[in-house]
């Protein structure tokens, strides 16, 4: 997902989207393990939108925290 899209969230959608992403995560593991992984590149991938939505789950924590001061 692109970082322009996951900016348009809100925190609790970030913290949704990144729940969503942990357990695609999960499943396609499931299924390396056992051999029926179908595209293994999805796994990079996820890794790195799950990174996207933590800097910038930080990065609106942090702007609140500075608009709140």
């Amino acid at each position: 997902m692109k970082t322009v899209e996951l900016r348009n969230f809100s925190v609790e959608e970030l913290i949704e989207k990144k729940k969503d992403f942990k357990s695609e995560i999960f499943n396609l593991k499931i299924q390396m393990a056992t051999g029926k992984i179908e595209n293994p590149s999805r796994l990079k991938i996820l890794r790195r939108d799950v990174a996207r939505v933590k800097t910038i789950i930080k990065e609106k924590k942090a702007e609140n925290t500075l608009e709140q001061d």
